[in-house]
C-alpha cells in the first residue's frame, strides 16, 4: 500500500475509544473493532486490562474525570467513544449501581465534550419503553418510554436516556447515538430475564399477554460496529426479528408453566424481595407479563440483519442455564432445587412463605 493509499484510509477510519472493554459486550466490541480494517485505533477503557493485546489500554475507574485526558490520545483524536461500563448486575446493591451507571455515563458525556469527541454511542435496553398490556407489538422506536423505575436497573437506563436528550443541549456539537438491546444472551449474562428460564416451571401470570423477543450479544456487538461506522444513528433497537408468544416459548422449551392470579404473584414477589430474600423486585414480573418487542426498523432501513434468530437464542440461553435452579429471581441450591421440582407448580411459589416466616422471626417481626 502507498504513502498515500494509508493517508486516504487513515482520513476515512475513526480511532474509537469503548469503556467497559475488559469484559462482557465491551470485551467482545473491543476485539471486533481492533480487527476491523474500517477502524483506525481502539482505544480501551477499564478498571483492568483486558485481553485484546492490539486495542491501547488505559486503567481508571470510568467516573474519573482523568478520562478527558485518556480521550485526547495524546493529540490523536478520538472520533466516537462507545460507553458499554455499566453494571445490570442482580446482585449488586442499587445505591453501588446507580452511583456507577449514571454519574459513569455523566463523566463519559462530559468528558467527551471537554475532549473534543464529536460522538458518543450509549447502550440501554428496550426495557425503557416499558412492559404494558397496552403496547403496540411491535413498537416503534420512537414510542414513548413509559417504564417506571420499578424493575431491576430500569431506573437507571431511563436516567441514561435522559443524559443522552440533554447532552447536545448542554454540549453543543457532540452527536449521541442510543442502542436499545432486547433480552441479551450470551456472554455470560445473568439477569431478571434470563433466570426466568432457570425456574422449575415458567410463571405465567393469569389473563397476561407475554411476548419474547431476544438479542443475542454477537448481534449487540454488530449493530454497535454499525453505528461506530456511522451506517445508522439516533435511537435504535436492536434484536431478533419478531417475537414468541409464551405458548411458543413452553413448547420451544418443554418447561411447563405454573399459571397464578395476579395478585399472587406481585404480593409474593414483593414481599420476597422487601425481606431481602430474592434479589428481583416485583416491577421485573412485568417484564414476563406484558410486550415489550419492537419492531428494529431503523437498523433495518440502514441495511443491518441480526445474524440470530429468536428461536436459536433461546436455545443457547437453555444450554447457558442448564443445571441452574431459580425460584422467583433467587437461585437455589441441590436441595431446595430438588423440593421446588418435586413439588406442585403453586405449592412451589407459595412455599416461599415459611422463607418468609423464617425471616420475620430472624427480625423479630
Amino acid at each position: 500500500m502507498s504513502s498515500s493509499d494509508s493517508n486516504v484510509r487513515a482520513a476515512r477510519t475513526p480511532t474509537v475509544a469503548v469503556t467497559g472493554a475488559a469484559s462482557g459486550v465491551g470485551a467482545l466490541l473491543t476485539e471486533r473493532l481492533a480487527a476491523s480494517e474500517e477502524i483506525k485505533r481502539v482505544i480501551a477503557l477499564d478498571e483492568r486490562r483486558g485481553e485484546t493485546s492490539e486495542a491501547q489500554w488505559h486503567t481508571l475507574d470510568v467516573r474519573d474525570p482523568a478520562l478527558a485526558d485518556r480521550l485526547r490520545n495524546d493529540g490523536d483524536a478520538v472520533d466516537v467513544v462507545v460507553h458499554l461500563a455499566l453494571d445490570l448486575d442482580l446482585e449488586t446493591d442499587p445505591t453501588a449501581r446507580t452511583a456507577l451507571n449514571v454519574r459513569g455515563t455523566q463523566t463519559v458525556l462530559t468528558a467527551a465534550a471537554a475532549a473534543g469527541v464529536p460522538r458518543v454511542i450509549l447502550c440501554t435496553s428496550t426495557m425503557v419503553y416499558g412492559a404494558l398490556p397496552d403496547n403496540d407489538v411491535p413498537l416503534a422506536e420512537d414510542a414513548e418510554l413509559r417504564a417506571t423505575a420499578e424493575a431491576t436497573a430500569v431506573g437507571d437506563l431511563l436516567e441514561i436516556e435522559r443524559l443522552a436528550r440533554r447532552a447536545p443541549r448542554a454540549h453543543p456539537g457532540l452527536n449521541v447515538t442510543v442502542v436499545r438491546p432486547s433480552v441479551l444472551v450470551g456472554a455470560g449474562m445473568d439477569t431478571a430475564l434470563t433466570r426466568y428460564f432457570e425456574s422449575p416451571r415458567l410463571l405465567v401470570v393469569a389473563d397476561s399477554r407475554p411476548c419474547w423477543q431476544f438479542c443475542h450479544v454477537e448481534d449487540l456487538v454488530s449493530a454497535l460496529e454499525f453505528a461506530v461506522l456511522e451506517k445508522a444513528d439516533g435511537e435504535m433497537a436492536v434484536g431478533c426479528d419478531g417475537w414468541l408468544e409464551q405458548e411458543e416459548v413452553e413448547e420451544l422449551t418443554g418447561i411447563r408453566r405454573m399459571e397464578l392470579p395476579s395478585a399472587v404473584a406481585l404480593g409474593a414477589a414483593s414481599r420476597l424481595h422487601r425481606l431481602g430474600l430474592t434479589p428481583s423486585p416485583a416491577g421485573d414480573l412485568a417484564y414476563t407479563m406484558h410486550p415489550w418487542v419492537v419492531s428494529g426498523a431503523r437498523l433495518h432501513d440502514a441495511g443491518w440483519r441480526p445474524r440470530w434468530t429468536n428461536e436459536e437464542v433461546l436455545a443457547e440461553l437453555l444450554e447457558e442455564v442448564s443445571g441452574r435452579h431459580t425460584l422467583a429471581g433467587r437461585r437455589l441450591g441441590r436441595t431446595e432445587a430438588a423440593t421446588a421440582a418435586g413439588a406442585g407448580a403453586t405449592v412451589a411459589l407459595l412455599g416461599t412463605a415459611a422463607l418468609v416466616r423464617r425471616a420475620r422471626k430472624r427480625r423479630g417481626l
